[in-house]
């Protein structure tokens, strides 16, 4: 009996889920073995062709079978296990944090704790405590020594004016006018993969060579309207002044007779001698600029991010032809689909947090 094909009836739901399971990232290994197990046991195939298929022995499969038969998708889950869970003395656990928290002395040469040299340290002082021990602490309050991340403090001598003057363009838009959010993607690289991309499997995500063709670049210069989110787009060799004025004109004519207020960065073209005497002829067009390290304003940085993650990380390009019709591609779709982009925090939230360094060195 322990070899007769046992099928598993789904609801629609729980197939959902399963197939969720099987194509999430980072979820533990068991538990998409588990629901490929149930997937498979669906389809009507035996306890040994699942085995071989999800490369396990056919008890397991038999196992796991008849736990979601009996328990529907709760039976996937781990049982508790018996004994006295480990516990590590308060003043033990209070030292990691107090040493995690403290730079490593300059005589270990790092910069910063691993589980396995704090547990030694300890252990040198005479408390016998695991690196998985330490492991846990971390886990249990959050810290994550091996993450490192970056922050900018703005110098611009006008950054409260400039941050008001964006932020209220964006909460509260001039009537009978149109804001765009301005910027340039530079340096897309048409990259060609040396071999095809393996598509995605059950268990398994997309794979590519760690190798690549370069057969060169372009510049997106792409107008994010605030509040449909279309996106008015060029791709451009270079991205120069010329190419920065040559946009404008093609957004100004993209929206006749409306007055355009125009969020841009602080890039040297966008205040180029030039821009500014065709700026002085279409007075309609209105520059805004974000503060010195602050493009973070700009709303279409969001949208560069979107298509980087969406259309080019995982492109391959024979050609920058090829590339700059993929993006064209996405960006008509983008605006087929598209929705407004909501600012949420107002100028006095953004400016506290802005400003706290500053303030904070001159008490």
């Amino acid at each position: 009996m322990a070899n007769a094909v046992r099928t598993v009836l789904l609801s629609e739901p729980a197939r959902t889920e399963l197939r969720r399971r099987v194509r999430a990232e980072g979820l533990p290994a068991r538990e998409v073995e588990r629901a490929r197990i149930v997937l498979l046991a669906a389809e009507g195939l035996s306890g040994v062709q699942i085995a071989e298929r999800v490369g396990c022995s056919e008890p397991t499969v038999i196992r796991w079978r008849s736990r979601f038969a009996e328990q529907g998708l709760s039976g996937l889950a781990d049982e508790p296990r018996s004994g006295k869970p480990a516990t590590i003395p308060q003043t033990v656990r209070d030292e990691i944090l107090a040493i995690t928290l403290t730079k490593p002395p300059a005589e270990l040469g790092i910069t910063q704790w691993s589980s396995r040299l704090l547990a030694d340290r300890l252990r040198r002082d005479g408390r016998p405590v695991s690196h998985a021990s330490v492991a846990r602490v971390w886990k249990a309050f959050g810290i994550q020594p091996h993450r490192f991340g970056t922050f900018k403090f703005s110098t611009d001598p006008l950054l409260e004016a400039k941050i008001r003057d964006i932020v209220g363009l964006y909460l509260d838009p001039p009537e009978r006018a149109v804001v765009l959010c301005v910027d340039e993607k530079s340096q897309i690289q048409a990259l060609d993969r040396t071999a095809p991309i393996l598509p995605l499997r059950p268990g398994l995500p997309a794979t590519r060579t760690h190798d690549y063709v370069r057969h060169g670049t372009t510049t997106l210069f792409a107008a994010l309207e605030v509040a449909t989110g279309r996106v008015t787009d060029a791709r451009f060799p270079r991205h120069r002044h010329q190419e920065f004025l040559t946009f404008l004109r093609q957004v100004a004519k993209a929206y006749p007779r409306r007055r355009l207020h125009v969020v841009v960065d602080n890039y040297g073209s966008h205040k180029h001698p030039k821009v500014n005497a065709w700026l002085a002829k279409n007075p309609r067009v209105t520059l805004h600029f974000t503060p010195t390290s602050g493009s973070w304003l700009n709303l279409v940085e969001v949208f560069f991010g979107i298509i980087t993650r969406q259309a080019l990380r995982r492109g391959t390009f024979a050609s920058v032809a090829d590339l700059e019709t993929a993006i064209g591609t996405y960006i008509d779709a983008w605006n087929e689909r598209c929705q407004p982009f909501i600012w949420t925090k107002d100028a006095d939230t953004i400016l506290a947090k802005a400003t706290r360094q500053q303030r904070e060195t001159t008490r």
